[in-house]
Parts: C-alpha cells; sequence; structure tokens
C-alpha cells in the first residue's frame, strides 16, 4: 500500500513506520522536526527509516498548508495515519500557543488534503488524557469526555471531533485511537522512564508526582503498532455499526490501546531499579496540574474487532528499554547488586 505517516521521527511513528516498511509497503513520512526534546534523537530516528528503499522523508511543520498539499499529491496515499502532535500535558501550562497550532491546525490541514485525496482509512491518534479525572474505570470508549484537564486533552478532544465531522460530512472513514502511556526503546526523553533511567545511572534524583499515589496503564510499542496495523485493516463502514465508540451517523470510531491492566508509579520505579540494578533516588512532590492520578483502558472494543489485546508485561519492557538506552547512550553497567 502507499501509505503517509505524519511524525516518522518521533517516537511512535518511526516505530510504525519501520514496520510498514519492513512489511512492505511504499511509506511516505512528515515531521516537523520540533525542539520540543532532542532534535539528534529524530534525526537519528529518520536516518535509519532512510535506510529503507520505500521511505520518502519529507521534513516541514504540520502548519505549512502547501507543504502538505504537495506530500499528499506525490503520495496519493490509501492509508494516513496522523500521529504527529504537539505532546505532553505539563509543556502545555507553559507553552499553550504550540497546542493550538500544531494539533489543531495541523490536524486541519491533514484532514483537508484527506477530504481532497479520500484515502480508504484515515487514521488519527489521540490519548487517554481526554478521559480527564473520570473515576468510572475502566474507561470505555462509550464514555463521555467533556471535562479535559490539560490543554492537550483539549486539544486532542477537539481533533476527535474535528475528524468526526470530516467523516461525516465527506463520508470519509476515520478511526481515532486513543493512546495509553506508550513505552519502550527509542522512547521520548520527557517521559518518565526516559527521565527516571538518565536521572538514576546519573546519580540524580527522580521527581515522584503526588508521592508516588498514581498508577498508569503502560502500553509497550510493539504491542501499539501492532493494534494499528490490525486496525488499519478495519475501517469504519458507517452508521449500524455496534461497537462502543462508532459514531451513530458517520464512518467514524474511537478505539482505546492500552494494556488493560494499571500499574502503580512505585511499581513501575520498582521495574526500573530491577532493570538498572540500582536503587532510584526519590524527590516526592505533589500532583503537578494537568496530571490525573489513573488510567486504565477497557480494550474489550479493540480485542472484538482485531482478536489482539496488548499483554506485554512491564518489567519485560522496561527491560527492553534500558537495553537500548545503554546502548544508544553507551552507559555503563553498574556494579550495584539488583534489587529484588
Amino acid at each position: 500500500m502507499r501509505i503517509l505517516v505524519t511524525g516518522t521521527a518521533g517516537f511512535i511513528g518511526f516505530h510504525l513506520a519501520r514496520r510498514l516498511l519492513r512489511d512492505g509497503h511504499d511509506v511516505t513520512g512528515i515531521d516537523g522536526m520540533t525542539s520540543y526534546y532532542d532534535v539528534t534523537l529524530k534525526q537519528k530516528r529518520h536516518a535509519m527509516l532512510r535506510e529503507f528503499e520505500r521511505f520518502t522523508c519529507n521534513e516541514f511543520m504540520l502548519e505549512d498548508a502547501q507543504a502538505m498539499e504537495n506530500a499528499f499529491t506525490r503520495c496519493n496515499p490509501e492509508l494516513v495515519v496522523h500521529l504527529a502532535a504537539q505532546a505532553g500535558v505539563r509543556y502545555s501550562i507553559e507553552n499553550p500557543g504550540t497546542y493550538i497550532s500544531a494539533n489543531l491546525i495541523g490536524t486541519y490541514n491533514v484532514l483537508e488534503q484527506a477530504r481532497q485525496c479520500q484515502p480508504a482509512h484515515l487514521m488519527i491518534a489521540s490519548t487517554s488524557s481526554v478521559y480527564g479525572a473520570s473515576k468510572d474505570v475502566p474507561f470505555s470508549e462509550s464514555q463521555r469526555c467533556d471535562h479535559p484537564l490539560s490543554l492537550y486533552a483539549a486539544t486532542k478532544k477537539a481533533t476527535e471531533e474535528l475528524a468526526h465531522s470530516y467523516s461525516h460530512i465527506w463520508k470519509l472513514p476515520v478511526t481515532a485511537f486513543r493512546f495509553f502511556t506508550v513505552y519502550g526503546p527509542w522512547g521520548r526523553p520527557d517521559m518518565a522512564l526516559f527521565k527516571f533511567t538518565a536521572n538514576t545511572l546519573a546519580g540524580r534524583p527522580i521527581d515522584v508526582y503526588n508521592n508516588g499515589n498514581m498508577e498508569r496503564d503502560f502500553t509497550y510499542i510493539d504491542d501499539l503498532v501492532e493494534a494499528i496495523c490490525l486496525l488499519s485493516q478495519k475501517p469504519p463502514r458507517g452508521p449500524g455499526e455496534s461497537d462502543p465508540g462508532a459514531s451513530p451517523v458517520a464512518p467514524y470510531r474511537v478505539i482505546n490501546i492500552g494494556n488493560s491492566h494499571p500499574v502503580s508509579l512505585m511499581a513501575f520505579i520498582e521495574a526500573i531499579e530491577k532493570a538498572l540494578g540500582q536503587p532510584c533516588i526519590r524527590n516526592y512532590m505533589p500532583m503537578q496540574p494537568g496530571d490525573v492520578p489513573r488510567t486504565w483502558a477497557d480494550c474489550s472494543a479493540l480485542q472484538a474487532l482485531t482478536g489482539f489485546r496488548p499483554a506485554t508485561p512491564v518489567q519485560a519492557g522496561v527491560d527492553a528499554f534500558v537495553e537500548w538506552y545503554r546502548q544508544y547512550y553507551r552507559a555503563p553497567q553498574t556494579t550495584i547488586a539488583k534489587q529484588q
């Protein structure tokens, strides 16, 4: 297939593009190479993708409507996977305009081009943050998500609504998938696993928010990519579908992708300590504005549609990340005995 993926220099986009290329597809990648975190990491991801003959690389901002039109015209994609966005709950407090520009205007540009080229399936990344501080767990796609706690969550919910309107008016098959705390090799430096690993190896303390009283539905990157690939073959058909996230008026659905097993932050830290073979120095902090105490995905709709449910154990995923981190940064092996 001819597939266009936005965010291919990002953590998830890189892994998805590499999987699609290995499966023999033609992939057109788009990334703005923003400086939100280490650009060198993004450059190395794109360099690895360029090793594939079937990869076409584009580096421009999502807000550049003309560049977006040119990329879509050259690719004429049969499948579009829109992953690029300004991520991060805490960063949205400091730089709100970046989220409006990238997540709203950027997504609008993607939707406009998809409207014109009419791919067989448009897939858009959303987030578990849209559920806010809902106490109705596990989070199901049928729940209302009307009270986002951060600007990041608000912009991602807005992209879902924009996509639904395009789906309804232009009969464009759209799947919006809600990610739950994705982690793994080549991960983002602003995420807890990366920061905790880097700080611990450097002998620095880690910031443990809400005094450690948090739970996350950690989802390993390979499980996420598998789910996206399987869902790509299941475009919504339109009104009448019975899955919880299906629209009653459009070929549109939202769907959770998570591990369906929340893990406490303290247990996650213990998994990192075990993988590193040394203890983390904890700096206990209050809850950050816009953050939520717990996420938990109901993935029964994903399993019903694809027969697949993410299940990689957290320790296995953390071990894989630490192994990659040591190789990438050539971090020395610790001599401290592993914590039991």
